[in-house]
């Protein structure tokens, strides 16, 4: 049986051309975005997004942590609005799609509305979260994490960068600190729609991706101490290196992330050596170990295996280590009644799809916890993402952008 709005589509030419509009704020070296957090870049994209939000209608509201929410009213007062949202900041080499998808496919749902004419009983809003990405400060989901009382404003604001800066201090220079307490809004549902950034999509020729799950994850803070020492003059046996201390310890890593197939995941993206010279061991190593799995069981046992292991070998050496974790969530289930009104959505527009879960992390792993919350997923080319030559096509753009569509405006409920 077919509905009145079964055939509705959004503007897809529309949407890929904010999506370009957007990649010209804060370009990269290679073709993608560097629009990190809290940065000038940041303040542009975020103005340009505002003028956008308001030409379509929407009243904005910008909360402590800076995370922006455009209402687009519905015909019921009392009703909570149905929410849809990503980010815009960026990796230093990130592209064009991470996070921004979610929030301009938003926009083109909202614009969509607009031109049909369609009113709706919820609210319908659109969420963009400050420092998703976790890049500039740790941890990833900052501003979702206090929104769900996970973390504490004083804790978000004293997050500091590799140069020393804070986040509170950087949020104020900016210009986008708002007056609202973080988490008061409440939400009847959250949508995150999002490139899949891995290459289950594309492989299987399938053009949406329906979110079950997402992984759990730790990034634990490893600091090694060793001692400053002359590369060339300082004989084998008399070094503390805490050089090499991390390279056992990231050899480990891969065997506990290998010893826990399958499903789990584990590496090491970050790290600095100090004082970085050539010719100079390492006096101090600081780097930060990812591991995911969507068992937490085995999650919570790689956490403790790696930290009982990292030990072992900087005493070997004797080399100092302390360890201190700087991330975490646990495994997500999403909501089970967004899910099947996603995949409903997805087989009524003749779109192939297929139950995923998702590798990396979210907004929306928060907002679970203090809303029903799903997400949609689109391929990206090789499943590349975090790199500037990540990439995805308009068609799949539109197409992850139409389920969103159909999927918000069923728990929207259109106005009678």
């Amino acid at each position: 049986m077919t509905g009145p709005t079964d055939n509705l589509r959004i503007n897809g030419e529309r949407l890929w051309e904010s999506l370009m509009e957007m990649a010209k704020v804060g370009p990269g070296i290679a073709g993608g975005n560097n629009r990190q957090t809290l940065t000038d870049a940041d303040a542009e994209g975020r103005d340009l997004f505002k003028s956008w939000c308001e030409a379509a209608g929407m009243t904005l509201g910008v909360d402590k942590m800076g995370s922006m929410f455009a209402v687009r009213p519905g015909t019921d007062p009392d009703a909570l609005p149905v929410y849809m949202g990503s980010h815009l900041d960026t990796q230093p080499t990130g592209g064009k799609y991470d996070g921004v998808l979610g929030v301009l496919a938003g926009l083109e749902v909202v614009r969509s509305l607009n031109d049909l004419g369609i009113r709706t009983k919820h609210p319908v809003a659109i969420a963009n979260w400050t420092n998703e990405e976790g890049a500039r400060f740790a941890p990833a989901m900052l501003a979702s994490g206090v929104f769900a009382g996970a973390l504490t404003l004083d804790y978000a604001y004293e997050r500091r960068d590799p140069e020393g800066k804070t986040f509170g201090d950087e949020l104020r220079r900016i210009g986008w600190v708002g007056d609202e307490e973080v988490g008061a809004r409440k939400m009847h549902a959250y949508f995150e729609y999002h490139i899949e950034q891995g290459p289950i999509l594309e492989a299987e020729s399938k053009q949406i991706g329906v979110v079950t799950h997402c992984q759990g994850l730790w990034w634990l803070e490893v600091t090694l101490t060793g001692r400053e020492a002359h590369t060339g003059s300082t004989p084998m046996n008399l070094r503390v290196n805490a050089g090499l201390a991390m390279a056992r310890i990231l050899e480990m890593v891969q065997a506990v992330a290998m010893d826990n197939q399958p499903g789990a995941v584990g590496g090491v993206g970050q790290m600095f050596f100090t004082p970085n010279s050539r010719n100079v061991l390492p006096g101090k190593v600081v780097f930060t170990i990812d591991i995911r799995t969507p068992d937490l069981a085995k999650l919570n046992a790689m956490r403790a295996r790696i930290e009982a292991e990292a030990a072992k070998i900087a005493d070997a050496l004797g080399v100092g280590c302390a360890i201190e974790a700087v991330g975490h969530f646990d495994p997500v289930t999403f909501d089970p009644i967004l899910v099947g009104r996603v995949r409903s959505a997805a087989e009524r527009l003749g779109y192939s799809h297929k139950d995923i879960i998702s590798g990396a992390g979210h907004d929306a792993c928060w907002t679970s916890k203090v809303a029903p919350t799903t997400m949609i997923m689109c391929p990206c080319v090789g499943g590349l993402s975090h790199n500037e030559a990540e990439e995805i096509s308009p068609e799949w753009a539109s197409a992850g952008a139409d389920v969103l569509f159909h999927a918000v405006l069923e728990t929207a409920e259109i106005a009678g």
